[in-house]
């Protein structure tokens, strides 16, 4: 027997430059998020290994009546998909490639493989006869990830699904039904100074 599964993700807070800890904006936003999901049963939460996402996660959990704190690699800082670039729009590709090339040869080939046990982790109904709403507090690359998988995009489309500090997409997988994206990016529990940190300007709507 299985049942359903919601899946609530989230990027960190806003980070100091050197991304040791949050910034007082960051905190703000951990702690509006952690309110605004105070009524939801969450029964975990999962946060990777980096002080932004551990600091938010706790600053969340402060807000919320339980729920477990799990520290987990899978949700952690990583690319979680290196495409070919025959994959890719041919307008786009040198960009893409060149940008991912920047990052460290470890990163380009141990993430694909984080990323597929964070899909086995995260993802699909759950077993038993009751619902479980589960948090995940992670990073900009693995929101892109879980949200392509969601909607059965091309492994590549990862790229360009851009998440906002703290913002909230909420994932629905019931048995026997495609995954539904209930909400993308939502920011509605941020008052207007603390939205849509963490992405260039060009991105604020």
């Amino acid at each position: 027997m299985t049942a359903t599964r919601y899946l609530y993700v989230t990027r960190h807070g806003e980070a100091t430059p050197d991304e040791s800890a949050l910034t007082d904006a960051g905190r703000a936003q951990a702690r509006a998020l952690g309110r605004r999901l105070r009524e939801k049963p969450l029964s975990v939460i999962h946060h990777g290994p980096l002080p932004r996402a551990a600091e938010t996660a706790r600053l969340i959990h402060e807000q919320l009546d339980g729920g477990e704190l799990r520290s987990s690699q899978e949700a952690g800082d990583y690319l979680p998909y290196v495409p070919k670039r025959e994959e890719l729009p041919a307008e786009s590709a040198d960009r893409y490639l060149s940008w991912m090339a920047q990052f460290p040869a470890a990163e380009r080939e141990d993430g694909p493989g984080l990323a597929e046990r964070a899909l086995a982790a995260f993802t699909g109904p759950v077993e038993g006869d009751e619902d479980r709403h589960e948090l995940v507090v992670t990073h900009n690359f693995l929101a892109g990830w879980l949200v392509r998988h969601a909607l059965d995009a091309p492994d590549w489309r990862w790229l360009g699904l851009a998440h906002a500090n703290a913002g909230l997409t909420v994932i629905r997988y019931a048995p026997d039904r495609p995954a539904h994206l209930l909400c993308y990016n939502d920011t509605r529990h941020l008052s207007a100074e603390l939205r849509w940190t963490g992405l260039p300007a060009e991105l604020h709507i």
